[in-house]
């Protein structure tokens, strides 16, 4: 596959299948290929008249939706690189701390244009809307007509352990990796997908969105703020509208299991769910338990669940589990599968040498998928070395599957053992002492190591005793730091679009303030 191959859906698009897209009312709104490419060509025209030449980056912060896909490919066929960004929440002011992450990725793209209705933090940067975008007008150039970008795109990190960077994602290395999860799902012509992800994070881009497009494959496309509401509807894309293949970050399961009961599945047949990529973040093995319990009944295959490794400097995937497999756990871990082809994977200490089965350490990723480098990333510092990426995440390999633990970032060594927030968060929530929306975040004082689990204010109707029973189990699982729990206003917790809190925000924060001496 190559990008003559990935736009070439836009030169005889179909017109039976397409994208369904959910609408604000509750229905779908059916687009087929053939509309969504003339849109694309008229989006290109647009672009060409706004002054967007040959390499030029052009951000994106739109919403799930018919004019993202014509913004997308539209600066593709211009030559231009698309730059995904996260929109402005809908129906909501958009927060401080969107605003001023909207400014630093504007900084850091330095984007020719930013198409979207609504850019905080975008002052200075030429605008282009919506209805500016498709309003009729001459096409732009048609595919193949204007020579590729060597960057095909950018997107950016989710920032859980520091500020959200851009990768810049070659045009070998996207097609590589959609042409390797083709092959590991499975993907054939009569594919239906189904996605509430968000279009502008890896998962939700690359795989859950250019996958089916350049396949030409039936897609139903929810907005994440439409999932959270209504999750049955996502369900229902399998049991009545014959999807079988979607992705979802580990929180996904966990608002199905505690939104969906059991009784509104009936009617349901999830037996022709053939894969349920699960990645973007650390996943419990009594999560997938539950998750299967409750779609069991309803035909649903257990190993149809797939638990994947990846992240946007590789493009997307890394390892998954193969189909029919069925997933395995070693303690506390699931098992991420085995490496995509193509890509290996190493483990290393601090000092770079390789490491033995079993023993964790750095994870390392070498193969045809990398991304370009970071943006900006042109000096010292690069995690991409001699042809390898140096992840920044923590794992262990054994009989050929990977097994993550988490970010090193979000890690600390006490008395030579490393303790991992995941880990802390994990047995904290299996023992019921650490409510939803609550985050665990480790670093080191002046004094030593600490382990700092915060959690929003409930209003007061929090049992003072949880406190107590939560800075325990901390003190148990990371025996030698110091422990602190600390009550924040609801909402303060940070979170990136696949769900994972922003620690390294949080111990800033509220890991290095002063202990509050009624919650220590």
């Amino acid at each position: 596959m190559s990008e003559g191959q990935l736009l070439a859906w836009l030169r005889a698009p179909g017109t039976a299948r397409g994208i369904h897209f959910s609408t604000r009312e509750g229905g779908w709104r059916h687009h087929s290929y053939e509309e969504l490419a003339a849109d694309a060509r008229r989006a290109a025209g647009r672009l060409v008249e706004a002054g967007v030449r040959r390499d030029d980056v052009v951000a994106l912060a739109l919403a799930s939706g018919p004019a993202f896909v014509a913004a997308f490919f539209g600066a593709l066929l211009t030559g231009a690189v698309p730059a995904p960004l996260a929109p402005e929440p809908t129906g909501r002011p958009a927060t401080t701390g969107h605003r001023e992450r909207m400014a630093a990725l504007l900084d850091a793209a330095r984007p020719r244009l930013v198409v979207g209705d609504a850019v905080p933090g975008g002052a200075g940067v030429r605008t282009l809307s919506v209805a500016e975008l498709l309003a009729p007008g001459p096409e732009g150039p048609a595919p193949g007509e204007i020579a590729p970008s060597a960057c095909a795109l950018v997107q950016f990190t989710s920032g859980s352990s520091g500020p959200a960077r851009g990768v810049r994602i070659g045009w070998e290395g996207l097609s590589a990796n959609l042409a390797a999860i083709g092959d590991w799902l499975g993907v054939n012509s009569a594919s239906i997908w189904a996605s509430w992800l968000p279009i502008h994070h890896d998962m939700g881009l690359v795989g859950c969105l250019l996958g089916p497009v350049v396949a030409g494959n039936e897609l139903w496309l929810m907005r994440p703020e439409d999932f959270v509401r209504r999750p049955l509807e996502h369900l229902r894309c399998f049991g009545e509208r014959g999807a079988s293949i979607t992705a979802t970050p580990a929180f996904g399961l966990d608002h199905v299991v505690r939104r969906v009961r059991p009784g509104q599945l009936d009617g349901l047949d999830l037996s022709g769910v053939k894969a349920m990529v699960v990645g973007a973040e650390r996943m419990a093995p009594g999560l997938l338990d539950r998750f299967t319990a409750l779609l069991a009944p309803h035909g649903f295959d257990r190993a149809a669940l797939l638990p994947a490794y990846g992240l946007a400097e590789a493009t997307l995937a890394v390892t998954g589990v193969r189909r029919g497999d069925g997933w395995r756990r070693r303690g506390p871990v699931v098992g991420c599968g085995t490496p995509l082809p193509g890509t290996t994977v190493r483990i290393v200490d601090e000092r770079g040498r390789p490491l033995p089965d079993g023993a964790v350490g750095e994870i390392i990723v070498r193969g045809p998928s990398l991304g370009l480098g970071h943006l900006g990333d042109e000096d010292a510092g690069s995690r991409f070395v001699d042809g390898e990426l140096r992840t920044g995440d923590a794992g262990f390999l054994a009989a050929g599957e990977l097994y993550v633990q988490g970010r090193l970032g979000d890690s600390v060594k006490v008395r030579g053992t490393r303790v991992f927030a995941e880990d802390l968060e994990q047995s904290l929530r299996e023992a019921g002492v650490l409510p939803r929306g609550a985050a665990v975040v480790l670093g080191d004082d002046p004094a030593g190591p600490v382990a700092v689990a915060v959690i929003e204010d409930d209003g007061g109707r929090r049992d003072p005793a949880a406190d107590e029973r939560v800075t325990h189990l901390l003190a148990r699982g990371a025996t030698g730091a110091r422990t602190v729990v600390r009550v924040v206003p609801r909402g303060s917790i940070p979170w990136t679009s696949s769900g994972k809190p922003r620690r390294r925000a949080l111990w800033h924060a509220y890991g290095a303030a002063p202990p509050d001496p009624t919650r220590t």
